[in-house]
């Protein structure tokens, strides 16, 4: 075994323990009756809901269209335009002192729903766009492997934390201790095997069509939805993250961990954090401080979204 089979090996076991911690991290902190209270709210519920699994993904296919992207970089921006539900993306809205309940709970809903409509979506634009022989996704495995890695495992945190909260809550301490190192090696581990990759990318437009992403999606997510200004931050700041696990994965089991749709994969994820987390910001300057309002904790969706934000840190 080389040098690259090997980091491509540590890649893919770095993954799994990711995309398990991350979602069982999900299910500790949240609650059958917050989560069927926010998923009583069905016209936003509805408006989130198309906007990450349909709009979303038009807009990244016309993206690489607009862009004229390479083949490895526009196979990367259909991947992260099929999967919604970045847990960064609450750190987003809590720094736009928006609606952070909500926007936990929208983040949650977007990412188990994707974890079923990733893979058909995916292969549905790539197929369509005619990019060349053989790119397309095993759409099966991949709705296996996801099911298995993200649903599963969210199931079982939100069971456990409804049979016993104390429990959830002290095994969601381990788990967010295991998310935050788990992503930072996935990310390291991309970049030892793609370095090269990415900075050949710098010229092939895939930095200026992630900014262009993002901001699309920032506008369209706040525009697309109901409420008032805190719930319209929440949508709008969850919306551009992508949920890095699936991307990964499906770049691991569809395309051998190709180093330059994988790097061109981590490069757009950086730059979703680059320009979400100061416009985040930004929106929340001047705002008046969500903790010092009225807490509706018995119908939160997640006991502790600050906590679920903090454990859970890919993008």
């Amino acid at each position: 075994m080389d040098v690259q089979e090997l980091i491509g090996a540590l890649f893919n076991i770095v993954l799994v323990v990711m995309i398990v911690a991350t979602m069982v991290s999900a299910g500790f902190t949240t609650t059958f009756a917050g989560l069927g209270k926010v998923l009583s709210r069905v016209g936003l519920v509805l408006l989130v809901i198309g906007t990450g699994l349909v709009i979303r993904p038009l807009v990244g296919w016309g993206t690489a269209e607009l862009f004229s992207l390479s083949e490895p970089a526009y196979i990367a921006m259909v991947l992260i335009a099929v999967v919604p539900g970045a847990p960064l993306g609450v750190k987003f809205v809590m720094g736009a002192k928006a609606d952070v309940t909500t926007g936990a709970a929208l983040q949650v809903v977007l990412a188990v729903v994707a974890s079923f409509t990733f893979a058909p979506t995916a292969n549905f634009i790539l197929e369509a766009a005619n990019l060349g022989e053989g790119v397309s996704l095993p759409v099966g495995d991949l709705l296996k492997a996801i099911v298995f890695l993200q649903v599963l495992p969210f199931v079982v945190g939100l069971l456990i934390r409804h049979w016993n909260e104390k429990s959830a809550l002290e095994w969601n301490g381990f788990a967010g201790k295991v998310i935050g190192p788990s992503f930072m090696a996935v990310v390291v581990l991309a970049l030892l095997s793609s370095w090269r990759m990415i900075i050949d990318l710098l010229g092939d437009r895939v930095i200026a069509a992630g900014v262009v992403f993002t901001l699309v999606m920032i506008v369209i997510g706040y525009f697309a939805s109901i409420g008032d200004y805190r719930t319209r931050a929440a949508t709008a700041l969850v919306q551009p993250g992508t949920n890095a696990g699936p991307a990964f994965a499906a770049v691991a089991i569809a395309f051998g961990n190709d180093p330059a749709i994988l790097g061109a994969v981590t490069a757009i994820i950086f730059i979703q954090i680059v320009v979400a987390a100061p416009i985040g910001t930004r929106m929340g300057k001047d705002k008046e401080d969500p903790s010092a309002e009225t807490q509706e904790d018995s119908g939160a969706a997640t006991d502790s979204p600050s906590e679920m934000a903090g454990g859970a840190s890919n993008g």
